[in-house]
C-alpha cells in the first residue's frame, strides 16, 4: 500500500518529450488555460487517458459484464460535465484534453467573468477569493461538477464581494469593452 506520507507521481510524462509538434501544442494549452507548468497538463492528460482506457476495456467485454461499470463511468463523466447527458460509451473515446481543461475551476471563473484574465482567475483562487457555495476553494485545477457550476462566486469574507472594489471595477470595464472589440473584428 505504501507510506501515506509519501506523495506519488500523478502524471505520465510524454514518451518523446522533445518532439516539436508536442512542445508547441503543450505550450499553446499552457497559455490558453493559464496552467502553471506542464505537470498540470500531464496530470489532466493522464486522467483522460485513464477514462479512455477504462472505456476501451469495457468495449471489449460482453454486454452483461460491462453494464454496471459502463453506467458508473458515464455517470461520473456526466456529473463532472465532461460528457453530455445523452452520451454513450463511444463518446468517452472521442474526449480531448480541452474537454477536461474546460471543467477546471480556473477556466470556469474566467468564463463566468469573475476575473479579467485566466491568470488573474488563478490568482484569485489561490488567494482564497473564490468559493463554491459556502466552501472556499483554493485549488485552481479543481474539476467543477455540473451542479456546482452555478454556485461559483466570490468568497463571503473576501473584499471582492464589494462591487466598488478596484479589481471588480476593472473586470466590468474589460467585460464592457470586449463585445465592442469583437464586433470590430467581424466587420
Amino acid at each position: 500500500m505504501g507510506d501515506p506520507k509519501k506523495q506519488r507521481k500523478k502524471y505520465e510524462a510524454p514518451r518523446f518529450p522533445w518532439r516539436t509538434d508536442v512542445l508547441q501544442e503543450e505550450l499553446k494549452l499552457l497559455g490558453q488555460y493559464g496552467l502553471r507548468n506542464k505537470r498540470e497538463l500531464w496530470r489532466h492528460k493522464t486522467t483522460l487517458s485513464k477514462f479512455r482506457g477504462t472505456a476501451r476495456s469495457l468495449l471489449g467485454k460482453s454486454v452483461e459484464e460491462r453494464e454496471k461499470m459502463e453506467k458508473e463511468l458515464l455517470t461520473k463523466l456526466k456529473k463532472l460535465g465532461i460528457l453530455r447527458e445523452t452520451a454513450v460509451l463511444d463518446d468517452v473515446l472521442d474526449l480531448g484534453i480541452e474537454d477536461i481543461l474546460e471543467r477546471r475551476l480556473q477556466t470556469i471563473v474566467f468564463r463566468k467573468g469573475l476575473a479579467k484574465s485566466i491568470h488573474q482567475a488563478r490568482q484569485l483562487i489561490t488567494h482564497g477569493h473564490i468559493a463554491i457555495g459556502n466552501r472556499r476553494v483554493t485549488v485552481p485545477s479543481y474539476l467543477v461538477a455540473k451542479e456546482e457550476e452555478n454556485q461559483i462566486t466570490y468568497a463571503s469574507k473576501s473584499p471582492l464581494t464589494n462591487p466598488s472594489h478596484p479589481i471588480r471595477q476593472a473586470i466590468t470595464v474589460v467585460a464592457t469593452t470586449k463585445p465592442e472589440e469583437e464586433t470590430k473584428g467581424e466587420e
